[in-house]
């Protein structure tokens, strides 16, 4: 019988994982350039999108304008402030129905009824309800990071072993006690997985209303561009959109990762 073969230390593995996923990315690249540089038209109509190249001087341009940056800005303090709004919100409701039947009894069916609604489509509301657009997107951006906030830190709650609260209480612990020791500790993973979906959806969210209702934003400004047929800055748009989304992702799964670092880690293979 042949022994297994000896792993890969940790550093070889690292990078041979960096290694593939730069690759796939280039892959990527090379192929959307090779499809839309030679007019491919087969089931999909490549023929109609811009090349790689299009979209690279179409980015070099805007990099170059201080619009861009605006739009940057507008877009990036709509979403810190309706998903900053969502998170202390969303982490202390998710508390209060998990642990308060009173609570759960009295505003649970309210959030079971309303969580199905997708945030874009409070968007009329929103436009009746706010004096301003800037109120109305944010607004928006908090109704899309609520709940799966309040969701996860609910589920978080309940799942809590009841074994950790007695031993508190047993100790001569009180509610504030146990909330500080057992509860806040106890949640943080789950919080952290609401908080991950959370800031995608709200980018989702954003995005299209600052479309629909906007007068700056990233989200605007891609709309703009197709009404123009700038098709070119309709891709740097998206792009920007990705780039956005996948820094403020990979922030908050670092702060995570920093908050709960106590927690025991699996063994990478």
């Amino acid at each position: 019988m042949q022994p297994d073969p000896a792993p890969l230390p940790a550093s070889a593995s690292s990078w041979r994982s960096r290694l593939l996923r730069i690759t796939s990315v280039v892959a990527a690249i090379a192929a959307w350039q090779l499809l839309t540089a030679n007019d491919v038209r087969l089931w999909l109509r490549f023929d109609t999108l811009p090349t790689v190249t299009d979209v690279v001087s179409a980015f070099g341009t805007q990099l170059r304008n201080d619009l861009f940056y605006l739009d940057l800005g507008q877009s990036l303090i709509r979403i810190l402030s309706g998903f900053g709004l969502a998170t202390v919100i969303g982490v202390a409701a998710g508390i209060a129905l998990g642990r308060s039947t009173l609570f759960a009894d009295v505003l649970g069916p309210l959030t079971e009824l309303a969580r199905p609604i997708p945030a874009i489509a409070v968007v009329p509301v929103a436009i009746l309800l706010f004096p301003s657009d800037e109120a109305g997107i944010v607004f928006i951006t908090f109704v899309a990071a609520f709940f799966p906030i309040m969701v996860s830190t609910r589920h978080a709650v309940r799942a809590l072993p009841t074994l950790w609260e007695d031993s508190v209480r047993t100790l001569g612990g009180g509610r504030w006690d146990v909330l500080a020791r057992v509860v806040l500790p106890g949640i943080l993973p789950g919080v952290f997985g609401g908080l991950s979906v959370g800031i995608g959806v709200a980018w989702i969210c954003v995005i299209s209303a600052e479309m629909i209702s906007g007068r700056l934003g990233v989200g605007y400004r891609t709309w703009q561009a197709y009404t123009i047929v700038d098709y070119p800055g309709v891709f740097v748009g998206m792009i920007t959109i990705g780039i956005l989304g996948f820094a403020t992702s990979a922030a908050v799964e670092l702060l995570g990762r920093r908050v709960t670092r106590w927690l025991p880690r699996g063994e990478r293979a």
